[in-house]
């Protein structure tokens, strides 16, 4: 249950962190809303997984999951460089998440 917790957290981190974009500095009132909410419920999940998870293991999860999806939300959604180094390196990410699962025991 604690991998799907943070699976969920991590989600949700690509989702606050692709709102802020929609923020505009926290001036604009209900994307800036959504964007709170989105990071509470990302620490929230993130800290309960992290009661049965290593908190290493999870917090490099949860960020690997935030920031790889993040990149490709921004290439998708955002018309950022959708460059082979780009997607070289966000692959590397994605093997650094795998390996910190499948290397923590649990």
């Amino acid at each position: 249950m604690a991998w799907i917790l943070l699976l969920v957290a991590g989600l949700l981190e690509v989702g606050w962190s692709v709102g802020m974009k929609y923020t505009d500095g926290f001036t604009r009132l209900w994307p800036s809303v959504w964007t709170g909410a989105g990071i509470v419920a990302s620490m929230l999940l993130l800290s309960y997984a992290a009661r049965t998870l290593p908190i290493g293991t999870a917090y490099g999860v949860w960020v690997g999951i935030g920031a790889a999806g993040a990149a490709v939300a921004g290439m998708v959604l955002l018309g950022e460089p959708a460059t082979a180094a780009r997607i070289f390196f966000i692959a590397l990410l994605l093997v650094a998440v795998v390996g910190l699962k499948a290397t923590s025991g649990h």
